[in-house]
């Protein structure tokens, strides 16, 4: 199941959980327009079919209009505001050895747990290309949530500019007066680059799960 679950669908998700609680059966798409405050059903029909292709919704069969949130325990934290969770950009995808590519969706969000980051620094979220940091438990498709840094202690596993065109994923080191930039994957070797800039620090990861069924 994805994760991602942009500010409209989240709306409607918070909708659909407290009107639920409140008369015990699903509003029409119409009264969902009116209390996300979206003028066209039609809008909304697109996202019910997106949430329910993410796996946040399903239809109950036999049911005229019955959606049910597929979570519970998101459908409490919906209802009770829970501030448990946060929405951070997902700002594209980090391929080792390659440019930032940006998501197509300059909108997207993702949500993490809010213990995951400290509140100090503005936050983000990329999606992992490669397996450049296996041995680290970071694979292909990974989400990483980072926080903005610009320095770096030894160890850390950072989002690094190196030599003002590439991006990467890799833990910093200093050795003597150069940089080193080491991955988590015995195949490869560690990058010494003439420029780096780190860019962020990685303080979680979010991994998506295949849910069979919906």
């Amino acid at each position: 199941m994805s994760v991602v679950l942009y500010d409209k669908e989240r709306k409607i998700l918070e909708f659909l959980a407290r009107f639920q609680q409140k008369f015990g059966y699903s509003p029409t798409l119409k009264e969902i327009a009116l209390g996300v405050g979206l003028k066209s059903p039609a809008t909304i029909h697109e996202h019910i079919a997106a949430l329910i292709e993410k796996g946040y919704l399903r239809k109950l069969d036999g049911v005229k209009r019955t959606l049910e949130i597929i979570d519970k325990n998101m459908a409490k934290g919906l209802i009770a505001g829970d501030e448990s969770v946060m929405e951070l950009p997902l700002m594209g995808y980090i391929v080792a050895g390659s440019p930032l590519e940006p998501h197509p969706d300059i909108n997207a969000t993702f949500k993490v747990a809010a213990s995951m980051i400290s509140g100090k620094q503005a936050a983000f979220v990329l999606q992992v290309k490669g397996n450049s940091m296996i041995e680290d438990g970071i694979l292909e498709d990974d989400y990483v949530v980072i926080e903005h840094a610009q320095e770096a202690q030894n160890g850390d596993i950072v989002i690094a500019l190196i030599d003002n065109s590439l991006s990467t994923i890799k833990r910093f080191y200093k050795e003597g007066d150069r940089v080193v930039l080491k991955p988590a994957n015995a195949s490869m070797s560690p990058i010494y680059p003439k420029n780096v800039q780190v860019q962020g620090r990685v303080v979680g990861l979010v991994r998506k799960f295949a849910m069979n069924g919906f």
